[in-house]
């Protein structure tokens, strides 16, 4: 529970990781006796924990190179359909973008409320804010993110037969087969962090996005090993060189087809990812 309000609040893995165990280490200097609800104490320590990072983070990312994704969540094991319905809409890569939008605090009364069901009251404690406050600012944040929050409406077997074939395409550079799995106002978005050539702006239509994507297989490769994974909870792979994650790449699927695709190959961003 901690390391997912964590996450969804800084959209790290390794600095939601590093809260989890700060949290513990002052857990450990509190007196057992005089907590009355340890749930309750370690809730509110890593959320004030994660909005002091996130108003440290805020200033980073203003002036970070290219588009911010967050770093990966994955998992090899096919998902449930219905886990995987509930994953994808929490945490898919293109709704924790969309919690950047938002303010530390914001954030956090959207994430306590929505993703784990915190009491109004419990939120007004944690964030030092009156309880008629906390739930204008859920009002304010769910408006604010119902007007852009993506749907992708494809199931894992689904999923399958709409990613395997583009992959096999990219791979043997085939446009047009490409082209067949592509919604016509896909939009791809890449985190390159500051490595040179990386896309800097999400890039549009369904024959920039496959001519952009075969640009960069032609001149990075595909070589090495490439695990189909769900990527916080969307279908998509990793892929691995001299054990080493190389890039991660993520679906979002709607109507039959992609809709979104979503590059990591931000280094700093993949070192959590190791073969197994």
């Amino acid at each position: 529970m901690l390391f997912g309000i964590a996450y969804r609040m800084l959209g790290s893995v390794t600095d939601a990781q590093d809260m989890v165990q700060e949290t513990y280490l002052r857990w450990r200097l509190v007196a057992g006796d005089s907590v009355h609800s340890p749930r309750a104490w370690l809730t509110t320590a890593i959320t004030r924990l994660c909005i002091n990072e996130l108003n440290s983070a805020r200033a980073r990312r203003e002036t970070y190179v290219g588009q911010w994704l967050p770093e990966p969540l994955i998992d090899e094991r096919a998902p449930d359909p219905a886990d995987a319905a509930t994953l994808a809409d929490s945490l898919s890569l293109a709704f924790l973008v969309l919690l950047e939008t938002l303010s530390p605090t914001e954030r956090a009364v959207f994430i306590l409320r929505e993703g784990f069901g915190c009491d109004f009251a419990d939120i007004a404690r944690i964030v030092e804010k009156s309880e008629t406050n906390c739930r204008q600012i859920l009002t304010r944040a769910r408006q604010r993110l119902d007007e852009r929050r993506p749907r992708y409406d494809v199931s894992p077997a689904e999923a399958e037969k709409i990613v395997a074939p583009f992959v096999t395409a990219m791979k043997n550079g085939d446009l047009q087969a490409m082209l067949a799995q592509l919604a016509e106002n896909v939009v791809l978005v890449a985190d390159g962090g500051d490595k040179p050539g990386a896309l800097l702006k999400p890039l549009e239509g369904a024959g920039a996005v496959a001519r952009a994507m075969l640009h960069a297989v032609k001149k990075h490769g595909m070589e090495g090993e490439i695990r189909p994974a769900s990527v916080n909870g969307l279908p998509g792979f990793v892929r691995f060189e001299n054990g080493h994650a190389k890039a991660v790449l993520a679906f979002g699927l709607a109507g039959g087809r992609i809709e979104a695709v979503f590059v990591m190959s931000n280094p700093e961003k993949l070192r959590h990812l190791q073969p197994t």
